[in-house]
Formats: C-alpha cells, structure tokens, sequence
C-alpha cells in the first residue's frame, strides 16, 4: 500500500506531465485566434479587400484539417512525444514566418503551416493525456486540454492589446522595427520553444511504448504516473491484450440507410456543425474588426477581445463543473437558448450602426447593448456546446465505430469552421445585422435538433452506447 505523501508524489507528477503536453492545446488556442489582432494591419499592409483577408485568416483551418489527419499517425509510428515535439517545431517555423511576410500568398503558406500544427496538437493532446492519467483523474486531466486552449485565446488577445498601446495604438505603426501586428503573429514563438523544451522532457506513453515492444521503458514510466505499488506485470499484459484486440474502425463501418452513414454518426457530424455554425468564431478571429466596424478604435476593440476570452474561461470551468452533475442535454439546452437571444439581441443592436461623416458609429444604448449581448453570446456557448460537444463525441458512439466516427465529425467541425470563417468578411461588408440574424437562426435550429435527436449520455458506460 503507497503512503499519502508517495501518493501525492505520483499525483504531482502526473500532472506536471499532462499539463505540458497540454502546452499543445494552449499553442492551439493562441495561434489560432492571434490572427483576430492582426487582420486590421494584414489588409491596410497588403492593400486587400474582405475576400482576401477571409481566405487568409481561413486557410489555416484547412491546414488543421491535414494537421488532425495525420497527426494521430506520425504518433503511432514515431511516438506521441516524438510527434509533439514536430508540431511545435512547425509553430515555431510558422511563427517566425507569419511575422516577416514579403506577400499575402507567403503569408498564406505560414498560415497553413501553422494550422497543420494546431491540427496536431488537437489530436496528440489529448491522446498522450488519457493514455499517461491514471483511470481515477482521467476526466479531471483531460479538461487540461480545453482549459489550455481557451487560455491561449486569451493570452493572444492579451498580448494584441499590450503589443498594440505599445505602437500608440494603431496596429500599422512601427515598432522595434516591424509593424505592430508583425509582432503580434510573431510572439506565438515564445510558446512553441517551451512546448519543444516540454515535449523533449515529459516520458512516452506507455500505451506506445509497449506497442513498440520497450517493456523496460514502459514499466518505469506506469510506476512514475500510477504508482510503485502498482502490479507492473499485470498492467502490462492487460495493455497488451487491449492492443491485440482492438480493431481500427474504418469508414467501411459508418455505413447505414440514413444517406449512406448511421443516424448516430449523422448526429454527430449535426452537432458539430452547429457548433461552429452559431459564429462563435467569428469572435475570436474577427471581432477587433467587427468593434472597429461599428466605430470603436482599435486598441480598445482588443481589449473587449480579451474580456471575451475571459468570459470563455469562465464559462468553461462552469461547463466543466456541470456536465457531470446536470447532464449533456441539459447544457446544450440552455446553452442554444441563451445563444440564440443573445445572437438576436447583437443582430437588432448593430442594425443602429450609422455613418456620420464618413466614421461609423454604434450609438446609445445600442453600443453597450451589442457589447453585452456578444459577452453573454460567448458565456453561453462556453458553458455548453464548447466543452459538451467534445464530451458528447467522446461518449455517445458505440465502441466499435468510435474512432472513425470521432474522425468524421471532427473533420466535420474543421469545414464548418472554415465556411463561417472564410465568409464572415464578405457577409459582414454585406449586412452585419443580417449576418448574425443567420447565426440566431442556427442557435434556434440546434435546440430543436438537441430536443428532438440527441440522447443523454450522463451515467452510461462507453459499453451501453449501442
């Protein structure tokens, strides 16, 4: 029997190791919403129009999609820590890159290169925790990997704000020799050498290394996370076992009468969707350009950015407290409801905006009511569809289809993120009241789709999921 304090010890280092792999998830949410600063300073530096600058805020999502693909691969063949250590040597790359571009195209390549990165990192994350967690902290740990991201959201937006007062608060004037949103892109470098520092630390797997057949290296490294008393022999050969005779789904096996896939499957590739299809990130790529539309300056604009990310956070930690007591489909219940006014209430508000002497302005008390009604927009989603979704997906398909399925609705999710987010400049220049009518009338639909298709899954074993 171990001692409190080995106990303790183990437990410590546990998380010590699952929070840097999480440092992965936090490089996902930086880099992936550092670009919200910088798109005022990408079209007035490169003298582009909103159909360019959608397409290269945009594209990175497309290189996420590669990025997930093959991430899960490269961790079976070269190791999970291997492989995590290539992902934040492409941010590092991409950073440096995406911060001195000579044309819009070669920021584009960066672009997708640093998407391929955050494709990797959505994958390995998560992977490396749940298999180096003991079984009871699984759960706990794996939220590192949410929280990790929505902190990167909002670190990035921090650093715009700091970076942007530090240029006199106009994201196109020089500093240290750049230009302001040159620094903004370029500071992503910091936290991808710490994640390589990390990721050249932290043990492997032992899933991959007994997979491998490093049995020694597999034995130590179960002592270090679950403990000196644990029965290494027995431990090993139920690892074993579980690799022999687990069968990789295929996509042959999604098959059914319901337009060529099984209904569960479609519902999974419907929640996905619907996740992105309200606009949430619209708020985290564009809304310093959308505060700036309706006549707020931008070093403010980045600011209310950041408060946003903070409410994400919140939200979060409330999701998290939650999902376990009151239940998936009561969460996105609520949180459907809450977007859906939340989404009208911005719609009605920006629909005030005018333009008096060529400066548009969002007036009383239309302006604080579009504010408050975007912050409580990202509450709802956060303490809902942002983590249910995952969980949902997580748990809600039977055993045998449940990797591809995940697969399906994950690469699902990567083209709704990048449809809302290569036609949000456009629409916007278009009809912004209009263009988040449309997001209200998606959160609408996704609470009669919870209502009517989605069953609870709070309490069931991944066993009961027939």
């Amino acid at each position: 029997m171990a001692t409190p304090s080995a106990q303790q010890e183990n437990l410590g280092h546990v998380v010590f190791i699952t929070a840097a792999a999480a440092i992965g998830g936090f490089l996902f949410g930086y880099d992936s919403s550092v670009i919200n600063g910088a798109v005022t300073g990408i079209q007035k530096h490169f003298a582009v129009g909103s159909v360019e600058t959608g397409f290269v805020v945009a594209i990175a999502l497309l290189g996420s999609a590669v990025g997930a693909w093959v991430g899960g691969g490269l961790a079976d063949r070269w190791g999970r820590t291997r492989t995590m250590q290539v992902a934040a040597a492409l941010f590092a790359i991409s950073s440096v890159g995406q911060m001195l571009p000579f044309a819009i195209w070669d920021l584009a390549l960066w672009r997708v290169l640093a998407g391929m990165a955050i494709g990797m990192a959505s994958v390995l994350g998560p992977t490396y925790i749940a298999e180096v967690a003991p079984p009871a902290y699984r759960g706990r740990l794996g939220s590192f990997q949410q929280l990790a991201i929505v902190l990167g959201i909002a670190v990035s937006q921090l650093v715009n704000y700091v970076v942007v007062r530090l240029a006199g608060g106009d994201v196109n004037n020089a500093l240290w020799g750049l230009q302001a949103w040159q620094w903004m892109l370029g500071a992503c470098l910091v936290p991808a050498l710490l994640y390589l520092l990390f990721a050249s630390t932290i043990p492997e797997s032992p899933r991959y290394l007994i997979a491998a057949g490093r049995i020694p290296a597999a034995r130590k490294v179960l002592a270090e996370v679950e403990g000196e008393e644990l029965d290494l022999d027995a431990r090993v050969e139920e690892i074993r076992h579980s690799l022999r005779t687990e069968a990789r789904p295929t996509m042959r096996d999604l098959r059914g009468p319901a337009l060529g896939l099984l209904p569960i499957v479609w519902i999974g590739i419907v929640l996905s969707v619907f996740q992105q299809f309200v606009g949430i990130n619209v708020i985290f790529y564009y809304s310093s350009v959308l505060w700036q539309s309706v006549g707020i300056d931008q070093s403010n604009s980045l600011l209310i950015s950041f408060s946003s990310s903070v409410i994400n956070i919140i939200g979060t930690f409330i999701a998290i407290a939650l999902v376990d007591r009151i239940g998936r489909r009561p969460l996105l219940l609520i949180g459907s409801a809450g977007m859906a006014i939340s989404l009208a209430t911005a719609s009605w508000a920006f629909s005030a905006a005018e333009k008096v002497n060529g400066v548009v302005t969002l007036p009383n008390p239309q302006g604080t009511i579009a504010l408050v009604a975007a912050n409580v927009f990202v509450l709802f989603f956060a303490l809902s569809w942002g983590v249910v979704v995952w969980v949902l997906l997580g748990e809600m398909f039977p055993n045998r289809i449940r990797a591809a399925a995940l697969g399906v609705a994950a690469a699902a999710q990567w083209i709704a993120n990048w449809l809302i987010t290569v036609s949000f400049p456009a629409l916007s220049e278009w009809n912004l009241p209009a263009t988040y009518a449309g997001y209200a009338m998606f959160a609408v639909l996704s609470f009669l789709f919870v209502a009517r298709w989605v069953r609870e899954t709070k309490g069931r074993t991944l066993e009961d999921m027939g």
